[in-house]
């Protein structure tokens, strides 16, 4: 599908933090193909941060879900339909020529049905959402990061020559991280997400870490406000800083993007490496891994286990054997690696074309 000279193009994906971050090139890739389109982007609040700096954006518009879901619990129906006719006149008033759910979920088709767009485009989904959307499109998932969001690209024509992910930070959150810590000063860890089959055993944590330090680096772990408990148990009577739930999204994105060197699980901070650049190494287990990084300074260690990847549903009895079996001294290895990679072989051709 190609769409000629769109005046105005809105893109939808809502959350979460690593998919807004994997979705990314979307951005420019229609720049590309459209320079003088506007274009905006529909996400919730939580996400905005990854995404107000970036220039091509026009503006980013917040779905508000927690108004409208307090509303449905409170039986406000009223004042429901009131709301969501209000977002609806917000949108339509943009007269958006092409609307891209990169979500596909129901409710991102419906949030793009209420644009009034004529060309809604988006993902097949197992949710019901093509009575919403007028073109939908598979999933082309690979090996390859952002590997979903290249092939809708490509199936609508933009130009994908370049398609890297960026951080749409500002230089507020730019200057706030470098308040906090030189650049380049520190290794990152990242070792927090929302499923327990996705960690990394804090007995392996705290040995990484031990080694770090002992070794000279300074080591700062990051998080969000519902992991402080568990970070300070992780990190007591260790020599490392604590950043996790003390400093907002943006922050915590430049953060990452000034850090020497990234050590993290299957998480958006982990994701945030990659699309910074910075030397990353991601520990991946129950989920599928990338390995086509598009960066020679990433080193993705996956143990291809006859269970794995079980994803959200774990069949070895909460051992999560795929990542215990993990061991610090291969993180240590990667991590020289990455390291050792000079600055100007980061980038790596790309070699694989899809279609």
């Amino acid at each position: 599908m190609s769409v000629s000279s769109p005046k105005r193009v809105l893109i939808i994906r809502l959350s979460a933090i690593g998919d807004v971050v994997f979705a990314s090139p979307l951005v420019e890739a229609c720049k590309r193909q459209f320079p003088d389109a506007e274009i905006d982007w529909l996400a919730e609040g939580v996400v905005r941060p990854l995404l107000v700096g970036m220039p091509s954006i026009g503006r980013v518009i917040l779905w508000p879900r927690q108004e409208w879901r307090a509303l449905w619990e409170e039986k406000r129906l009223v004042a429901l339909f009131k709301a969501i006719t209000g977002f609806r006149r917000e949108l339509r008033s943009r007269d958006y020529d092409l609307v891209v759910d990169a979500q596909g979920l129901l409710k991102s088709a419906f949030l793009a049905w209420l644009t009034g767009s004529s060309q809604r485009v988006g993902f097949h989904s197992k949710e019901p959402n093509g009575l919403l959307l007028t073109q939908r499109y598979p999933k082309q998932i690979t090996s390859r990061i952002s590997s979903e969001y290249l092939g809708l690209a490509e199936e609508l024509g933009w130009d994908t020559q370049e398609f890297k992910m960026v951080l749409g930070v500002t230089d507020e959150d730019q200057s706030r991280a470098e308040a906090i810590a030189a650049p380049m000063s520190y290794i990152a860890v990242a070792p927090f997400t929302t499923r327990p089959q996705k960690h990394w055993t804090r007995a392996h944590w705290r040995s990484l870490i031990q080694t770090l330090v002992a070794q000279g680096h300074k080591v700062a772990c990051l998080g969000g406000p519902a992991d402080r408990a568990e970070a300070a148990e992780m990190l007591k009577g260790l020599n490392a800083e604590s950043w996790v739930g003390t400093h907002p999204l943006g922050v915590s994105a430049s953060l990452v993007s000034k850090a020497r060197a990234v050590i993290g699980v299957d998480t958006g901070l982990t994701h945030m490496g990659v699309a910074a650049g910075v030397p990353t190494v991601a520990l991946f287990g129950s989920t599928c891994p990338y390995t086509e990084t598009e960066r020679n300074n990433v080193r993705v260690i996956y143990h291809d286990l006859d269970c794995a990847p079980c994803k959200r549903r774990p069949s070895c009895g909460g051992a999560f054997t795929c990542m215990a079996a993990l061991v610090p001294s291969e993180v240590l290895d990667a991590l020289e690696h990455v390291l050792a990679v000079p600055p100007q072989q980061v980038d790596k051709e790309r070699e694989i074309v899809h279609g």
